[in-house]
């Protein structure tokens, strides 16, 4: 719903609940006048429900436009509260402003010709009007806020539905279809010229597909586990590029056991080959770096630029997937520096 219906919807229902009021009110004149209806009765019961109309309205519109919600509990329990006291002494005193002059004027009359208007009598009508601004008040106030808590979860839900799909995306891109064909070609060719190198191929492929489909999005793998999986990964693209692939790693002894998203270092590795070492003829290095300093894990994997130019934002679903891993707590940069494209990815400890 949208904030003009809203505005307007409880305009109408503000506008409904003090007519009641009002009937109500002039029921009770009505018992205290043995059955007749005096102005004077009818002067104060109109008053006292236009003036909470309005001191409710203004009241809700502060509330909103200060976003009272959003603060705690106890802070939003008493701002209420003291709007209820200050509405109900802004109709006390407005109903009094014109009722006094009224009966001196003689243009109304009460029963027993006369308003009381001592201590004791002004605590009651305070409290009386005090108390159904207060229901009403508390109405309002407890259906905004199911409103909000309904809205704040139909928000959650389409965020772990986005989130869901961009990890159906991410699992997609770990099971790179082309990574996957030339696998199990490969794996076919060396059956018979290689069985033993053909079975080390197996257990890699096993433990990179056991890898890919048991991490989810939130869990954290130190860098020596990482770095396993990359181990695996990168033997078995060694079977399909050979010399057109040559890997140097630079991993600091103290970085091994810093935390990073689990699979992340992986999909940098399969970027790095699929948009460098894939789309050139002759191949190239992949680096990998990787040192901790200040309780800083930093990541860096640099490829030789493709033949054909590539875009130095990132793109596909894997790179996508990082950066969602890393939201806020980390950083992941992707630019060519020289005749390289580097990526680099920051996460603190």
């Amino acid at each position: 719903m949208d904030a003009t219906t809203s505005s307007r919807r409880f305009w109408t229902l503000n506008a409904l609940a003090w007519a009641g009021y009002a009937m109500y009110g002039l029921w009770v004149g009505m018992r205290i006048g043995g059955g007749a209806v005096f102005s004077g009765i009818v002067l104060i019961t109109v008053s006292v429900a236009v003036s909470l109309w309005l001191c409710s309205g203004a009241l809700r519109s502060i509330a909103l436009r200060q976003h009272w919600w959003e603060a705690s509990l106890g802070s939003l329990v008493l701002k209420l509260a003291a709007g209820v006291v200050l509405g109900a002494s802004v109709a006390q005193a407005v109903t009094a402003a014109l009722l006094l002059p009224a009966l001196a004027l003689g243009w109304v009359q009460l029963p027993g010709g006369h308003a009381d208007y001592q201590w004791s009598s002004l605590l009651v009508y305070w409290m009386n009007t005090a108390l159904f601004l207060l229901m009403w008040t508390g109405l309002w106030a407890g259906l905004h806020g199911l409103r909000r808590a309904r809205h704040s979860e139909l928000a959650r839900l389409r965020a772990e539905a986005e989130r869901s799909a961009l990890e159906r995306d991410a699992l997609r891109a770990r099971l790179n279809p082309h990574f996957m064909f030339n696998a199990l070609n490969n794996l076919r060719a060396l059956i018979l010229e290689d069985p033993e190198r053909a079975r080390d191929m197996v257990t890699r492929l096993s433990r990179t597909l056991r890898q890919a489909l048991a991490h989810n999005r939130s869990e954290q793998v130190t860098l020596a586990e990482e770095l396993a999986v990359v181990d695996d990964y990168l033997a078995i693209e060694a079977v399909h590029f050979e010399q057109r692939l040559q890997v140097r790693q630079q991993i600091d002894a103290d970085a091994t056991q810093a935390q990073l998203p689990a699979m992340a270092l992986q999909l940098l590795v399969e970027n790095a080959i699929k948009h460098g070492i894939a789309s050139r003829p002759g191949g190239g290095e992949v680096q990998i770096r990787a040192t901790l300093d200040n309780d800083v894990l930093r990541l860096q994997v640099d490829n030789p630029l493709a033949s054909v130019s590539e875009p130095t934002q990132g793109h596909g679903v894997g790179l996508a997937y990082l950066r969602a891993q890393l939201g806020t707590r980390g950083r992941f940069v992707l630019q060519p520096v020289g005749d390289r494209m580097q990526a680099l990815m920051e996460i603190p400890q």
